[in-house]
């Protein structure tokens, strides 16, 4: 197993484009588990003014032959800081590459958005149905009541 980050010094990438996700090979193939990440302090750059966004995302998966390693996730993640985009696009697109790159048996995404002119917006995307047996908490995220 060869990885990018994981015991090495890494710098956070510039863009999301620069940063490299890192698979290692799942502990528990065959077995269908979720994996959860929460990231409570998410932000980006707005496109149009270039403020910064702020958001608590939930990523939850079923992995295949792979899942993700976190330094590299992280490091993902944090490439957003100066990375202009819609809500829609950094939540989709973050759901998008994982899911294409791992190859995983299902993903999921909220983007919980704080608010921006007085509204908040939430953006959810999943790649298909979870499988049946799986046990699938909520993403424990209120509805915006200040967050």
């Amino acid at each position: 197993m060869q990885t990018t980050h994981l015991g090495k010094t890494s710098p956070l990438p510039q863009s999301p484009e620069q940063a490299t996700l890192d698979y290692v090979p799942n502990p528990r193939q065959g077995k269908n588990y979720l994996i959860r990440f929460a990231i409570p302090e998410f932000t980006s750059l707005c496109p149009v003014t270039g403020q910064p966004d702020f958001a608590h995302l939930v990523i939850d998966y079923v992995p295949d032959k792979l899942i993700v390693e976190s330094k590299s996730l992280k490091l993902f993640l944090g490439s957003f800081r100066n990375h202009r985009a819609f809500h829609e696009d950094c939540t989709v697109g973050i759901g998008e590459k994982l899911f294409t790159e791992m190859k995983a048996q299902w993903l999921r995404i909220g983007g919980y958005w704080y608010p921006r002119g007085g509204i908040p917006i939430d953006v959810f995307w999943q790649s298909g149905t979870p499988p049946q047996d799986l046990w699938l908490p909520e993403q424990g995220v209120p509805p915006y009541r200040g967050r």
